[in-house]
C-alpha cells in the first residue's frame, strides 16, 4: 500500500496545483492542463508497473478515481484517468498543440489513425472550433469522406485544392429519396451546416442566380464564393 500511496500523492499534488493554476492564470490554462495530465498519465503508467502492464492496472485507476473524487471533487472519473494515461502514450509519438483544450484531446483520443488525428488537429487550429463542433465532424466521418488522393496530399503536406468531401452529408429528415427541388430547399434551410460540410472559406451568394448565355438566361441553383481560393463555385 505504501507503493500505491507514493504515486497517488504525486498524482493528487499535480491535480491540485493545476486547479490552482487555472484560477490564477486562466489565459494559459490549456497548456497547463495538458502538461498536468501528461504528468499524471506518466505517473499512472509507473504506478502500474510500466507500459506493458498498464492496461492490466484498471483496478488501481478505479481506486485512485474514488479517492480523488472524494478529496478533490468531480473531474477524475475512471474514464478521465484512463484518458490521461492514453494521452501520455500518445504524446510520446505525436505532440498536441497547446491551443487544444483537454476536451478536444479527449475527442481525438477516440481515434486510432494518426493521419486522421492530424487532420482534425489542423482543423481545430485553423478554424478555431470548440470540442462539440469537433465531435460533430468526427461523428460525420469528415476525414473518411475525403478521397484517397486528398488524404495522400495531406500526409505529404501538399497544397490541397480538391478538398470537398464525398459524399456531402445533408439531413433529409429520414427520407430515402428526395427530388432535386427538395434537396435545394433542405440546403437553403440549413445553409450554415451545408457550408460547414463543404469546408473552409465558403460564402453563400444567391440561389437561382441568373447568367446570360447568348440570348437566353440560365439560372445557377446555388452560387457560392470561396474566400481562400478567390473563386465562385
Amino acid at each position: 500500500m505504501i507503493f500505491i500511496d507514493k504515486y497517488y500523492n504525486q498524482i493528487k499534488e499535480q491535480l491540485i496545483n493545476n486547479e490552482i493554476y487555472k484560477k490564477v492564470k486562466d489565459y494559459s490554462k490549456n497548456k497547463n492542463d495538458l502538461m498536468t495530465y501528461y504528468n499524471v498519465g506518466k505517473l499512472l503508467i509507473e504506478a502500474q508497473g510500466g507500459e506493458t502492464r498498464a492496461k492490466y492496472g484498471d483496478n488501481l485507476i478505479k481506486e485512485y478515481s474514488k479517492k480523488l473524487t472524494i478529496e478533490l471533487g468531480k473531474g477524475y472519473s475512471e474514464m478521465n484517468l484512463k484518458n490521461m494515461r492514453k494521452f501520455y502514450l500518445f504524446q510520446k509519438r505525436q505532440a498536441v498543440p497547446v491551443q487544444l483544450s483537454w476536451s478536444h484531446v479527449c475527442e481525438l483520443l477516440r481515434l486510432n489513425d494518426i493521419n486522421e488525428i492530424n487532420y482534425y488537429i489542423d482543423i481545430v487550429y485553423k478554424q478555431n472550433i470548440g470540442y462539440r463542433k469537433l465531435r460533430q465532424k468526427i461523428k460525420n466521418k469528415e476525414y473518411e469522406r475525403l478521397s484517397e488522393n486528398v488524404k495522400n496530399k495531406l500526409i505529404k503536406n501538399d497544397n490541397v485544392q480538391d478538398f470537398i468531401k464525398n459524399p456531402i452529408v445533408i439531413n433529409n429528415n429520414g427520407k430515402k429519396i428526395i427530388s432535386e427541388k427538395e434537396l435545394k430547399q433542405l440546403i437553403l434551410e440549413n445553409i450554415d451546416d451545408f457550408l460547414n460540410e463543404l469546408g473552409n472559406g465558403f460564402c453563400y451568394i444567391k440561389n437561382e442566380y441568373p447568367i446570360k448565355m447568348g440570348e437566353k438566361y440560365n439560372y445557377i441553383d446555388l452560387l457560392l464564393f470561396n474566400i481562400e481560393f478567390n473563386c465562385y463555385v
